[in-house]
């Protein structure tokens, strides 16, 4: 270590004396070695029943849905597509709806299942946004600083906490009882070799945000007016409001945080330079602050942070945020939210934003499309020469490092569900909600779906970037997407109404029973298993071995440990030999194989050299 460390010190002097900048900090060492579980709060599990929210809790000033007199949070066990009692007086469809189903999740229902998830196996938790927010989803925050109400033991409680304080001076910051809950947590998961991060959008805020708020009290006149896009301010001389700001995607809900200094064309889908408000970023940071070194102690404090619609914001201020992040503690990790392009077909280049100055990694959808388009049956197949370029083009342009490090992700809370995704044959994520396409499959899945499916998690789980698991995947939870991926979660103490595989489609319903799928559970189980009980998963190189039509073949090495990965997905056997002799045990059925091996039709196998 001594040697190293003095290169490196020769290595950063020599760089700055001849003109060069030193090489950036490669992601935290334990982004790589983690299983990544998000957790979406309000759905996850309803720990503590009296802290449910009410309509005062999840009333906005733009209510898009008017909240009925009648209103109740939504039995967790009742069928997703039955109309809730409330909404038969609103006149809303279906999918308006559901924007006002609660069904009060929260920490203490995580608390509770702490041992669910380490028995899974996972050693890392990303939280959907916990702040307090009147939404289900928490990205239109009242505020960045306290934690949702409704995830708390005292509700009322907190909101006096929170009315009592100067929400600009965080010297008169208070802790909530829903904060210290969540601080415990952090504590508790930690003991249990967790990691955590927190999901934060720095890119708008909800109508609700004490900053906004002040501007529509106060128009002109606030100190806050310029942290927004005030389009026009009231005139006060007329009847009418003219008060109009603008919103993120032009959606009145979420005012937007003012970009200033933006030098270039803004192109969406596109990074670009420039940053944000001063007041609204110095804010942002004492935020940041607080929860990464709660009362000034790291120990106590999360692990780093999602940050959502990154493309969003402009470069100038997520650099200044790494370095103020990292400031604070060096192995936090830093993961965007970068996605389209060009909707449908065209997503983002993550290279800009992975280069050490931005983020640790992002959200690397970008190698789960062609992955699904070889694994599931869709009307895009490809072959597995198809994939091995679409993979490579997508790891070679990216550090070692960051490679290892990205969150390798297949469903997430914007997306279908994993079985869902592979049970329908469209373009990834285009009309793949019943709303938008009537044909679109929400029910249970067929055998064939399911084997697909698994061998799709076997390549996940051994291929380069720390896997990720969409809470409730691991149960066999299937879901249409965003807000159908949404579903409360199907734990095994429950018993669930059958759900209507018809959806929401006129004609007689047919239905599908809801429980908890111990096999898929089993499996993913011996799958995070495999990953963490073998290292060279985690950062070996990956050599592709056969790829010809449906036949894919790679190792990963590392000079100690060989594993060998194949997959056959083509409708006929085929043989494959060990190119370098030598026997094999499968990690997952312990049978040995020597020479050569029959590839079945839909197979798949994790071999480890003995």
């Amino acid at each position: 270590m001594k040697i190293q460390f003095t290169t490196l010190i020769v290595f950063t002097v020599l760089a700055f004396t001849i003109g060069c900048k030193p090489p950036p900090p490669p992601p935290p060492l334990w982004a790589k070695t983690v299983v990544w579980y998000q957790i979406f709060p309000e759905r996850f599990n309803n720990g503590d029943t009296t802290n449910d929210p009410t309509p005062a809790t999840i009333h906005t000033a733009t209510d898009f849905f008017k909240i009925p007199d009648n209103w109740h949070i939504t039995p967790w066990t009742q069928s997703w597509y039955q109309e809730d009692d409330w909404a038969k007086q609103n006149s809303n469809d279906f999918y308006g709806n559901l924007q006002l189903r609660r069904y009060g999740g929260d920490l203490q229902g995580v608390i509770d299942k702490l041992d669910y998830l380490q028995d899974l196996g996972i050693t890392a938790i990303y939280f959907n946004p916990l702040n307090d927010a009147p939404s289900l989803h928490k990205f239109d925050a009242r505020n960045w600083r306290h934690i949702d109400v409704n995830f708390g033991p005292d509700p009322e409680g907190d909101m006096e906490i929170m009315a009592s304080e100067d929400p600009a001076d965080p010297a008169t910051w208070k802790w909530t009882s829903a904060d210290r809950l969540f601080l415990k947590l952090v504590d508790e998961l930690h003991k249990r070799g967790m990691m955590v991060i927190v999901d934060y959008s720095w890119n708008h805020t909800g109508v609700e945000f004490w900053a906004f708020q002040d501007v529509v009290k106060n128009q002109e006149k606030s100190p806050y007016k310029d942290w927004y896009n005030i389009l026009a301010f009231d005139d006060p001389n007329t009847p009418e409001n003219e008060f109009k700001y603008q919103g993120w995607l032009n959606i009145s809900s979420l005012p937007e945080i003012k970009k200033v200094n933006i030098t270039g064309e803004r192109i969406h889908g596109q990074p670009y330079e420039g940053n944000q408000n001063e007041g609204a970023k110095q804010h942002i940071f004492n935020v940041t602050q607080r929860w990464l070194a709660p009362d000034g102690n790291i120990a106590n404090g999360i692990d780093g942070y999602r940050l959502d619609v990154a493309d969003q914001i402009p470069m100038g201020f997520w650099r200044d945020y790494h370095d103020f992040v990292k400031s604070i503690n060096a192995q936090a990790y830093l993961v965007g939210e970068i996605w389209w392009e060009q909707w449908p077909d065209k997503l983002m280049n993550p290279v800009p934003y992975v280069q050490g100055d931005v983020f640790d990694a992002v959200m690397f959808y970008q190698t789960y499309r062609p992955a699904r388009y070889f694994f599931a049956t869709t009307d895009f197949e490809i072959t597995a020469e198809q994939l091995v370029d679409s993979l490579e083009f997508q790891w070679n342009r990216l550090r070692k490092p960051t490679r290892d490090a990205m969150m390798s992700l297949a469903a997430s809370h914007d997306s279908p569900r994993l079985l869902s995704s592979f049970y329908n044959p469209g373009k990834y994520k285009l009309n793949a909600k019943p709303s938008d396409d009537k044909n679109y499959k929400t029910g249970k899945p067929d055998a064939e779906t399911y084997q697909r499916m698994r061998l799709y998690l076997m390549h996940q789980f051994t291929s380069i970037g720390a896997p990720h698991v969409w809470n409730g995947d691991e149960m066999g939870m299937w879901g249409a997407d965003d807000p159908d991926c949404r579903k409360p979660l199907w734990w095994p103490e429950y018993t669930f109404e059958p759900e209507n595989r018809n959806n929401i489609q006129p004609g007689e319903p047919v239905y599908d029973s809801i429980a908890f799928d111990s096999t898929q559970f089993g499996f993913y189980k011996k799958l995070i298993s495999i990953r963490k009980e073998n290292p060279v998963l985690m950062d070996g190189e990956l050599r592709f071995l056969k790829a010809e039509g449906k036949v894919l073949v790679y190792n990963r090495t590392n000079g100690e440990d060989e594993i060998i990965v194949l997959f056959n997905l083509g409708e006929n056997a085929e043989t494959f030999e060990f190119p370098d002799g030598g026997s094999f045990v499968d990690l997952l059925k312990k049978k040995e194989y020597s020479t050569q091996m029959e590839l079945p039709s839909l197979s798949g196998f994790i071999l480890k050299r003995n």
